[in-house]
């Protein structure tokens, strides 16, 4: 995806449950970001994840220590 940092800018409202909320709030913390630029990333993810499955690639989750693998799916 291109840098649209010049682009114009739109705003959405999000209603969130507390624990959504929490966990964003937590997320953003962490990273030292704001919960806008969590939202963005989490965004642009999603798109391509879904764009890696619906060309038929598979993504996977590795526990290493465990051995164990998971396939990511969305909905």
């Amino acid at each position: 995806m291109k840098d649209k940092s010049n682009a114009i800018q739109k705003t959405l409202t999000l209603n969130l449950s507390e624990e959504e909320m929490s966990l964003l709030e937590s997320l953003a913390m962490q990273k030292a970001v704001s919960k806008t630029a969590i939202l963005k990333s989490a965004i642009k993810l999603y798109y391509v994840i879904n764009f890696r499955i619906t060309n038929g690639e598979k993504i996977f989750s590795e526990d290493i220590s465990k051995g164990e693998k998971a396939e990511l799916l969305l909905l």
